[in-house]
């Protein structure tokens, strides 16, 4: 034997090993794998708290009389990630395991709240909208947590991708998997099912508690991660990245509302709703449910619904890292802004279940790869960057934005091609002003950016308070 490496070449360096399918097995004894059984567990309690509360939540209760609380408790969710951003976050990634004690907390938080609300599925109980708008609190705390901890669980950058991908499709396997039993149980009463999905959540905390205890940042960002998340690149990609995650909030409530068969009279009135969509110069235009939202769908529509979001989450999550080994990453994350368009586009020329299935699924494919555009955005523009910290904070505004695009089909009743109409519009805008920013990077000058809420409000002040000829005030 002469010492040397039998494996390696002649320059003495081993060559980089292919990459093997058994390579993508999930092993739950690393740090990873740990974090994807908790995950897997988890989306799989969401999805069978979604189910109970669709023979209740969504078809029991009055839409008309149910709005008002859901746009209190919408506003109420903005709450938490207002402070986890720029309070609360910054002391957990300096605390060890300060990350995983929020994923311990928000899954025993819905293991709690999954028992309490046993009885109140099954009922008209006035505590059913708190608890469930509660569970959607913690079910988006944990999602913020997750995007922390992920780069911690994983071995360099260039495997970040990949790993967002691979949980992003576990989620996805894990709501088909549950929905078998789920379905099951739900033909003996909500109550079941809410009760697996308690069992669920106990089992994610146990996982949860295996996730390593590791610090996602001992130390406050610095100027030079600042400036690296505030570049143009980042700062674009996150804007578009937002627009989608508020159409996926939009879209959310828009559907719910319409598969719970709020029929509600719109603006005008039912009497000029009817005859704006079925008469013009004695002509019929427009098919009334353009205007005013018919009666209540059959409930299996409800399923199908379902079944392509998951779907499409699916495909969007298997198919970026296909399209990212070919494309630029900006090219990605608008190219699912243009499919979240085409989307919107589907929504508003189809009508009944075929438009709404089709809305959903291009949404949801387009919310998924984009996502995985934008976490390759940062990883590749912001090197000195702390992944967890930076992931978190942008989770962070990505909920709000899905809270506040929820916010608007709830406070103005509107059909789902109207709805359809409005996505298309917002994705359109939004494709135009990332497009007109990569157009404008790429030929070094600053990319076009609208004005923040503080820039306007500085505007006006400083408007009110300039002096006039005559030397008062313009106020």
């Amino acid at each position: 034997m002469d010492g040397r490496d039998p494996v390696a070449g002649p320059s003495g360096v081993r060559p980089i090993p292919r990459l093997r399918p058994t390579r993508r097995r999930i092993d739950v004894e690393t740090p990873f794998g740990r974090l994807a059984l908790a995950h897997v567990l988890s989306l799989a309690g969401d999805a069978l708290v979604a189910m109970a509360l669709a023979g209740s939540l969504f078809f029991d209760v009055d839409p008309s009389g149910a709005r008002w609380r859901i746009a209190l408790y919408l506003i109420f969710t903005m709450a938490p990630f207002a402070l986890v951003g720029p309070l609360i976050g910054p002391a957990m990634d300096r605390a060890r395991g300060g990350h995983r004690m929020m994923l311990v907390g928000s899954t025993a938080g819905r293991a709690v709240l999954a028992v309490v609300m046993i009885g109140a599925v099954g009922s008209d109980s006035l505590l059913l909208f708190p608890e469930a708008f509660l569970m959607l609190v913690l079910a988006k705390t944990y999602q913020v947590a997750k995007a922390a901890i992920v780069p911690t669980v994983v071995r360099s950058d260039a495997g970040l991708v990949e790993a967002n991908s691979k949980l992003q499709l576990l989620s996805g396997l894990a709501g088909f998997a549950a929905g078998v039993p789920g379905a099951v149980l739900l033909k003996v009463g909500p109550g079941a099912t809410m009760t697996l999905a308690g069992i669920c959540f106990a089992a994610a905390v146990v996982a949860a508690l295996r996730v390593p205890a590791t610090t996602v940042a001992e130390e406050p960002a610095g100027p030079e991660e600042v400036a690296e998340l505030r570049s143009a690149g980042v700062w674009s990609a996150a804007s578009a990245m937002g627009t989608l995650r508020a159409v996926v909030g939009f879209v959310t409530f828009l559907l719910a509302f319409a598969l719970r068969g709020d029929t509600g009279p719109p603006p005008l009135g039912v009497a000029t709703g009817r005859l704006a969509g079925e008469r013009w110069v004695g002509e019929r235009v427009a098919p009334a449910d353009l205007v005013a939202p018919l009666g209540a769908p059959p409930v299996w529509h409800f399923g199908v619904v379902v079944v392509m979001s998951v779907a499409g989450g699916l495909a969007g999550a298997a198919v970026a890292p296909l399209i990212r080994r070919r494309a630029r990453e900006e090219y990605l994350l608008l190219g699912a802004v243009v499919l979240a368009l085409v989307g919107g586009t589907a929504g508003a020329l189809l009508a009944g279940l075929t438009g709404q299935a089709a809305m959903c699924f291009l949404v949801a494919v387009a919310a998924s790869s984009g996502k995985q555009a934008f976490d390759a955005v940062v990883q590749r523009d912001a090197p000195d960057a702390n992944r967890g910290r930076s992931f978190a904070r942008f989770e962070s505004r990505f909920q709000v934005a899905w809270v506040l695009g929820a916010f608007v089909p709830v406070v103005v009743p509107m059909p789902t091609r109207l709805g359809g109409f409005l996505v298309a519009v917002l994705a359109l805008a939004a494709a135009v002003l990332f497009g007109a920013a990569l157009r404008a990077m790429g030929s070094g000058r600053p990319p076009p950016r609208l004005p923040t809420a503080r820039q306007v409000g500085g505007g006006v002040v400083r408007r009110v308070r300039r002096p006039a000829a005559d030397g008062t005030t313009e106020a």
